[in-house]
């Protein structure tokens, strides 16, 4: 029987240390989070938020605990099988937007699909198709990132992390740099990407944000302390200027 469990996190523990500090940033973080699930993670500055999504997309290593993504314990692979694991399986998507500006909005969005040799025909297709999903305008195509407003960057970096049709999409703080306008039109496009059964989590310390999600998850002190129900009324989506 296949497992919808796309990821699976065991007593996840991760420890800074310097010459005269050790922190603590996760304390045995437990999660599951499944096919098609939209979680929101919610918590102080300095709880562990980003640490947790790091390890997540396998940007980090834990200190100790398991990592499994997409059934495959990610402490038995490779550096390039982890590389490769996470080129196929996830997207990110980051509060600075993280674009090159000497590159063309095209050349940003096609930069994942290049180690996959893929005929240019296909990557163009797959371009096109992924920024017109995240919202975007193909006009934007042959424009450098910082010709293009800050809501227009993030959705150009939602479609470079979308690009590859990823089983899981991360996004931390994504509506953190933009006005009320350009978050709402973010937010909408990461529901209907969820709508079409992308499994998405959102580090965000907005409630107007974290109230779009399926589920909010509350970290504090580098562990997951509770879960609640988002209240739809109070999404960003929903709320009037």
């Amino acid at each position: 029987m296949v497992s919808d469990v796309v990821i699976k996190l065991v007593d996840v523990k991760k420890v800074y240390r310097t010459s005269s500090v050790v922190t603590w940033a996760l304390k045995g973080v437990n999660l599951e989070v499944k096919k098609g699930d939209y979680i929101a993670i919610m918590g102080p500055s300095g709880s562990g938020k980003t640490t947790l999504l790091n390890i997540i997309g396998l940007l980090d290593k834990p200190t100790s605990g398991k990592v499994i993504i997409d059934g495959r314990d990610v402490s038995k692979l490779s550096s390039r099988e982890i590389s490769k694991l996470r080129n196929y399986k996830i997207g990110f998507v980051f509060q600075s937007f993280n674009l090159v500006n000497r590159l063309t909005v095209f050349e940003n969005i096609e930069l994942p699909l290049i180690p996959r040799g893929l005929p240019r025909p296909l990557r163009t297709k797959l371009v096109k198709e992924a920024l017109l999903k995240a919202g975007g305008d193909l006009s934007w195509l042959l424009k450098k990132p910082n010709q293009l407003s800050g809501g227009q960057q993030q959705r150009v970096a939602i479609a470079r992390a979308i690009v590859t049709n990823p089983a899981i999409l991360l996004a931390d703080e994504p509506t953190g740099n933009l006005d009320r306008k350009s978050a709402k039109q973010v937010i909408q496009t990461f529901t209907k990407l969820n709508q079409s059964g992308q499994t998405i989590i959102v580090v965000t310390h907005d409630p107007e944000v974290a109230n779009c999600c399926k589920e909010i998850l509350v970290i504090r002190d580098g562990k997951i302390i509770g879960s609640k129900s988002p209240d739809l009324n109070r999404c960003i989506i929903n709320t009037v200027e």
